[in-house]
């Protein structure tokens, strides 16, 4: 196990060392690679595949294991822009909940940002592993049953709203915290100018307003797809 000790795309960068911090891990690239032959055909799935790139390869991913704030851009990337990209260009063959995955994709992300398994999920690289796999595969699975034109748009419509107030409600917890509470950040935001403390209010901060940007995009086209159908069905 202590070849796995460390966090992925770790140590924390200095800020004039960031643009120098490429993930060029040949495991990670070789999945990337394959992912992309199975949806980078599509438009939305090779936008699915970039935007993974951008969390796992790019400079974002070194930061995120300095700033609290950077990993929480990382999180909101993974769950609300590549997850449903990714669900649109490989839906799933049958829904039949969107509650069920809602309920799981959230108890997920709440479990991750809990305190010991933020930490760690950070300071091992099996355990980092299993939080993006967990985070990203039940998010696919909700944004594939939000997706899914059966449900109805005005419901799906609905699980778009609660995704994005549940994210909110911990961003605001977060924000609020008295406290830092990640131990794995107690002293890395201070070469970026940042206290612990104010590193994770900007990190909840993010979580709580920018964050409902992607959910709004979605939102928006969910409703002109539902839009569309009337109107053919009408025609």
């Amino acid at each position: 196990m202590g070849a796995l000790q460390g966090t992925y795309c770790g140590p924390a960068p200095e800020p004039g060392e960031l643009w120098l911090t490429w993930n060029l891990d040949p495991v990670l690239l070789l999945l990337l690679g394959l992912f992309a032959l199975r949806i980078g055909r599509t438009r939305l799935g090779a936008w699915a595949v970039a935007v993974l790139a951008i969390v796992f390869v790019s400079p974002l991913c070194p930061l995120s294991a300095a700033l609290f704030s950077a990993r929480v851009v990382h999180h909101v990337l993974l769950v609300a822009v590549a997850a449903p990209l990714i669900a649109l260009a490989w839906p799933a063959r049958e829904v039949r909940s969107i509650a069920v995955p809602f309920l799981v994709s959230t108890g997920i992300l709440w479990a991750w940002h809990l305190p010991r398994a933020y930490d760690l999920a950070l300071g091992n690289m099996a355990v980092y592993w299993v939080m993006q796999a967990t985070l990203l595969g039940t998010a696919v699975a909700f944004w594939r049953a939000v997706f899914d034109p059966r449900p109805g748009s005005a419901r799906a419509l609905l699980f778009i709203l609660a995704g994005f107030m549940q994210m909110a409600l911990l961003g605001a917890l977060l924000t609020f915290a008295p406290e830092p509470l990640y131990a794995i950040h107690a002293v890395a935001p201070l070469a970026w100018g940042f206290t612990p403390l104010g590193d994770q209010q900007l990190g909840g901060l993010i979580m709580w307003v920018p964050a409902g940007l992607p959910f709004a995009v979605w939102g928006a086209f969910l409703a002109r797809r539902g839009w569309r159908t009337m109107v053919q069905g009408a025609s």
